[in-house]
């Protein structure tokens, strides 16, 4: 049973109310030529996308867990995490903003042995919009200055960790501040952050994009808190399990 997970990549996907991307994001991130076990949450849609989930035919390699309802793409990575059992853990946006082409980049220094956590950066794109690209930069400067770290890209959402590395931490996330708060609490530990280029296609608030300005003012006071909050309060075992405090209505896992 270890075989089966050593070198293996568990993807975290988060979905909520993604029925028109749901087809072709999976198709991309089945495609992608690594081993990999894919982990679906879906955060309560009511678009029609956990009919759809739930219509997709069982797969060995896919398992689907469904919020009773919305709590928020941390939280759904916390759920996830109970059922992800690979070597390395990836996180997935499902709105189709990143390219699962790039896993073999973002895992080559995982697989190396040249760090525990690797950071793919986007480049800078003016059709994301002045909000997001200066709230993106304010974040990385902000990380920077706080924790004496030399990133480029805070907020992007590729991001892959050693599941030993990441089983350290216990998360308190609900919604988008898991970035700031995994990238805090990895920093205090010591960790070096490893970063690759990667291909973004930024999507607009108009196009379905969920982050707002209050989760900005949310994710920088994540980065100061954890700052100065001893470890104690948020340093674990990486046996000690942490199962996530939201209710799951219903979860398809294959059989191992």
């Amino acid at each position: 049973m270890q075989d089966r997970w050593e070198g293996c990549v568990s993807v975290i996907v988060p979905v909520y109310n993604e029925v028109l991307h749901l087809e072709e994001l999976l198709q991309a991130v089945l495609a992608s030529p690594v081993k990999k076990q894919v982990v679906i949450v879906d955060d309560g849609s009511t678009d029609g996308t956990r009919e759809k989930l739930l219509a997709l035919p069982q797969r060995e390699d896919v398992t689907i867990v469904f919020h009773e309802k919305n709590c928020g793409k941390g939280a759904s990575i916390r759920t996830a995490l109970a059922y992800a059992r690979g070597e390395y853990i990836l996180i997935q946006d499902s709105d189709l903003e990143y390219d699962p082409t790039d896993y073999p980049a973002l895992l080559a220094p995982l697989e190396q042995g040249r760090a525990n956590v690797v950071y793919g950066v986007r480049q800078d794109h003016p059709e994301r919009g002045l909000r997001f690209f200066l709230g993106a930069k304010l974040l990385t400067h902000l990380t920077n200055l706080l924790y004496g770290t030399r990133i480029h890209d805070e907020a992007t959402c590729y991001k892959v960790f050693r599941s030993s590395s990441l089983a350290r931490l216990r998360l308190d996330c609900h919604r988008f501040e898991f970035c700031p708060e995994v990238t805090s609490k990895l920093c205090r530990m010591g960790e070096r952050i490893e970063e690759v280029p990667i291909s973004y296609h930024p999507r607009s608030a108009e196009e379905g994009k969920k982050i707002r300005l209050s989760d900005g003012w949310l994710a920088i006071w994540t980065l100061i808190r954890y700052r100065f909050l001893p470890r104690r309060r948020w340093l674990q075992s990486p046996q000690e399990l942490q199962p996530a405090p939201f209710a799951v209505s219903f979860s398809r896992v294959p059989e191992e």
